[in-house]
């Protein structure tokens, strides 16, 4: 068999495994716990928006490099997907912070880790991060990229939630604009670890229904 056969083989093979990851279902919540409930934003929902963004980055950039900033863990299911969107030159950088315990509750000082190793000194910045609620992280973690004085640095989150806020920072981007209260799940959301692989966002009312994590 020659090697132009064999190329045609396994570029086809590439083409089905594809095309396999992008129709297989997100697993339900009961996959994860007993739990049964609707997701409150759809994957499809999530991609549109991202798309979306994309293009409005590409413009508002010019075309420009940027080096995306996420902070781990929660940004890393957007920041995946949203660099597969983006059409023009981009690198990816982490770092993480650190606030919720493993009992799901709020340990109140903020811990940041990583941002001495980045070099973004007079480059395009976009910082990723999952949810801006009270926006002391995300405002804090802005503060400490200002001082490795890149050329811009903005920021985009896939949730905001509506709520008054004791800080005048806001991010650039929002994918999406909440009012709802509850826990969030799901595409890079956690629940003491669990539940970020869920393609969808889901909204959780009661946690007690999984309080066996």
């Amino acid at each position: 068999m020659n090697r132009f056969i064999v190329g045609v083989l396994l570029l086809t093979s590439i083409s089905l495994s594809q095309k396999a990851l992008a129709n297989r279902e997100s697993p339900p919540m009961s996959v994860y716990s007993s739990v049964e409930v609707d997701p409150f934003i759809t994957y499809e929902e999530v991609k549109e928006r991202i798309n979306k963004v994309a293009k409005q980055l590409a413009l508002d950039y010019k075309s420009q490099e940027i080096v995306i900033v996420m902070i781990m863990k929660g940004a890393l299911c957007l920041a995946v997907d949203l660099i597969r969107a983006i059409s023009f030159p981009c690198t990816i950088e982490y770092m993480q912070t650190s606030s919720y315990g493993m009992k799901g509750e709020c340990r109140g000082g903020l811990e940041i880790k990583g941002v001495e190793a980045l070099d973004l000194e007079s480059k395009n910045v976009l910082l990723v991060d999952d949810i801006f609620d009270s926006g002391n992280t995300l405002s804090q973690v802005h503060q400490a990229l200002a001082k490795k004085n890149p050329k811009s640095l903005k920021s985009l989150v896939l949730v905001s939630r509506n709520v008054s806020r004791d800080i005048d920072y806001r991010p650039d981007y929002v994918l999406f604009n909440i009012e709802e209260d509850g826990f969030i799940v799901g595409c890079g959301f956690d629940y003491k670890e669990h539940y970020r692989g869920l393609k969808d966002v889901y909204l959780l009312k009661d946690l007690e229904a999984i309080s066996d994590f």
